[in-house]
């Protein structure tokens, strides 16, 4: 018997033991740490309480208005850009944290309340969040009420089937309604990735979602199920048809290829080019705005040397496709910039007639407001000193500025002045100045002009 014990204590083996002194000191980190949630808790609820007070602010300022929902959408972004300048973030999105905190503060008191003490979780407030979100307003405290309950009681994970199934049960219309409803707000969106990928992102009808995964499976089958027996050459063709050998492709790959050559060639080839090769990007016709540094268009590839190339208003992308992008542009414009600053300091065509739009492209990019990284030519061209009110129409007095930010400058009390050099001075309606200079660029070839050769 006593053999039988020995073994099962092998099996198990040594048992970590606490000194008096290691316990004593996981009782005192535990306990910190407690404090430390319930500390973090409370800043973070103080903050959700204080941009709730912008976000109602806004809405005093607009009550009567004729025009309210433009004078509330007016206040609310001068406000959304006075306090992410403040703190280093962009406008839209100091915006949208404006509107979440009212929302918390208006709808979830008691979620908010919960929350502040420390007893439930950041993840739990996101739960019921995204829950209620489809719930009308008139139920909104009641769902309130009884999700915080159940959101005592476990982790978040833990709770989450039961909180969406009490919202589903809550909601005083029917599935098939709000799927209804849902479908109306499909759409395609792009998110940047590292390393020159992107994510494109559409919701669509479950039901067409898993016929889209489906039919993608199949397909890439079809092409696993196409290739030659071991030892024979592996060969495909890609969408512009190169040949190339050696498909050791994933399923997922073959099927992410397929999803790129449906959507750019309307459909696929028989053995389709592997990742980013030059068959999908050779099918790219839309109008982009990129900055190539001259040496990565030369041929030199590592960023030390030749820096990436930039996708304005999205992210950089390496040397390589910037050259595969270049290859098939039929516009060009060559900059020449200071070797040291950056600054752009003449382009081509300087004297033709749109010269000076080009000009301030170069020079600016983007919209010139903090934070924002819309292109240039997504972007307006305004006059810093009104044009009706003597302003020149000269490099000196204009800028770019995305709609949002061109009407919040005419609607707004946000002021802006430019100084020596681009260099734009912003005055906040509560007086504090921000700068924001011309982005550094390297000397550098952009498609442009249909009477601008291209460099080689």
């Amino acid at each position: 018997m006593s053999s039988n014990v020995g073994k099962g204590d092998r099996s198990i083996g040594p048992v970590i033991g606490y000194t008096d002194a290691d316990l004593g000191a996981l009782c005192q980190i535990l306990a910190d740490f407690e404090d430390a949630e319930v500390r973090a808790a409370r800043e973070e609820v103080a903050r959700v309480r204080v941009l709730a007070r912008a976000g109602q602010l806004a809405r005093k300022q607009a009550a009567g208005q004729t025009a309210k929902v433009r004078a509330h959408d007016m206040a609310l972004r001068s406000i959304a850009l006075e306090l992410g300048a403040a703190s280093r973030v962009s406008d839209r999105s100091m915006q949208r944290q404006i509107n979440d905190a009212v929302q918390l503060v208006e709808d979830y008191p008691a979620l908010l309340e919960a929350r502040e003490t420390g007893a439930i979780t950041r993840q739990h407030v996101t739960l019921v969040v995204e829950a209620g979100a489809p719930l009308p307003p008139e139920v909104r405290a009641e769902f309130d009420r009884l999700a915080t309950e159940r959101c005592l009681t476990d982790s978040a994970n833990r709770v989450r089937a039961s909180v969406m199934i009490l919202a589903e049960r809550m909601h005083p219309r029917t599935p098939q309604e709000r799927h209804q409803e849902a479908r109306e707000g499909r759409a395609v969106r792009i998110r940047p990735l590292s390393d020159g990928m992107s994510e494109v992102c559409a919701p669509v009808p479950t039901v067409i979602a898993v016929g889209i995964d489906d039919r993608l499976t199949q397909m890439a089958h079809a092409v696993i199920d196409s290739r030659p027996s071991p030892g024979a050459p592996e060969k495909g063709t890609d969408v512009q048809g190169n040949v190339f050998t050696g498909d050791t492709r994933t399923m997922d790959q073959i099927r992410a290829d397929l999803f790129a050559q449906l959507l750019l060639a309307g459909s696929p080839v028989v053995d389709p080019a592997a990742g980013d090769g030059p068959g999908p990007l050779g099918a790219i016709r839309a109008k982009v705005q990129v900055v190539i540094p001259a040496l990565a268009l030369a041929g030199t590839d590592t960023i030390e040397t030749a820096g990436p190339a930039d996708l304005i208003g999205h992210s950089p992308i390496d040397p390589g496709t910037a050259r595969e992008l270049a290859a098939g542009a039929t516009w060009w414009e060559r900059l020449v910039t200071h070797p040291v600053t950056g600054t752009v300091l003449a382009a081509d065509g300087y004297a033709r007639p749109a010269s000076l739009d080009r000009w301030l492209r170069a020079r600016d990019q983007h919209c010139r407001t903090i934070g924002c990284r819309t292109p240039a030519i997504n972007c307006e061209v305004d006059h810093n000193d009104d044009y009706a009110k003597g302003g020149k129409t000269e490099h000196s007095n204009l800028c770019h500025f995305c709609q949002r930010h061109h009407s919040m400058k005419q609607f707004t009390a946000w002021q802006v002045q430019q100084l020596d050099g681009g260099i734009l001075q912003f005055t906040s309606p509560t007086g504090r100045i921000y700068i924001d200079h011309p982005p550094p660029v390297s000397v550098h070839f952009t498609p442009d002009g249909p009477d601008d050769p291209a460099p080689f």
